[in-house]
């Protein structure tokens, strides 16, 4: 049997409909994607819990699914606004039906508030573009979310937010300079969430579309001097997506085989699908 995965877009309606003009997908549409890289067969539905009146799996549609992903988002938790409470009251679900889940960058933050942990702005600043650095904690080096990944290494990233109070029951497995919580297992109500904080599941072009409409930003926080050095780097990024053999490019922005070869950056998606949601389809008798 097919495994059938949820994939929770963290992103309200405006936002999503912003990415897809941008980038030609939603954050959802494109994380699906690229699960059915990994694995053809996979079947993926998407939930919208910032929609007000979505019609959200229950706790026997939760324990229905062989694994549930949470994707990024624009929104910050702290804020507490309905379409953020939503997804926390969603992400504790989520752990009772103890259905293996994942999550990116915001899916983490849930995932940590959830279990009773909390996230606030990061005071050295946003981490945009590429997170530099990542090092496994001695937890993480033998972890099999990590497996494959060298001691250190560098991945697609873009959040202000991190986590700065860890849950009861959570482990950190990576960290850099920026954010001392990368990569974490966090263990609650009986199930288990593997997360990062950076964004596996990010193309260099799908973050040049994110980075193409905050350009602002980019010079606001000092990334860039000038709005066309911005667009020079958005540029930049989406030429070494359409061709990665681009050494000029790699060259000049630092950028490795680690963000650049697809089996590589998307590494965490794959151990998640190799190591909790088989062995778990398994487990429950759905193989």
């Amino acid at each position: 049997m097919a495994l059938r995965f949820l994939v929770v877009e963290g992103n309200t309606r405006g936002a999503r409909q912003a990415h897809r003009q941008a980038y030609g997908l939603t954050l959802s549409e494109s994380y699906a994607e690229v699960i059915q890289g990994i694995d053809r067969e996979a079947v993926c539905d998407i939930a919208f819990p910032t929609d007000e009146g979505a019609n959200l799996p229950d706790a026997a549609g939760l324990e229905s699914y062989d694994g549930i992903v949470l994707t990024g988002s624009h929104l910050n938790i702290y804020d507490r606004t309905p379409e953020i409470l939503r997804q926390i009251d969603l992400m504790r679900a989520v752990y009772a039906s103890r259905t293996p889940s994942f999550g990116s960058c915001w899916g983490l933050q849930v995932a940590a508030v959830a279990a009773a942990g909390d996230v606030r702005p990061n005071p050295l600043g946003r981490e945009v573009g590429v997170a530099r650095r990542i090092t496994r904690t001695e937890a993480g080096q033998g972890h099999p979310m990590l497996e494959g990944r060298p001691p250190a290494f560098d991945a697609p990233a873009i959040h202000l937010d991190m986590v700065t109070a860890l849950p009861g029951d959570c482990t950190v497995l990576a960290g850099n300079a920026v954010s001392p919580v990368q990569a974490a297992e966090i263990r609650q109500d009986g199930g288990v969430f593997w997360g990062v904080q950076y964004h596996p599941e990010f193309s260099l072009g799908e973050l040049a579309a994110i980075l193409s409409r905050r350009t602002d930003m980019l010079v606001a926080e000092g990334f860039c001097r000038t709005t066309e050095d911005a667009v020079a780097y958005t540029r930049d990024l989406a030429a070494l997506d359409r061709d990665p053999t681009r050494f000029d490019l790699a060259w000049r922005h630092g950028i490795d085989g680690e963000v650049l070869e697809p089996g590589r950056r998307t590494r965490e998606i794959r151990n998640f699908i190799e190591h909790r949601v088989k062995p778990a389809k398994s487990v429950r008798g759905r193989a």
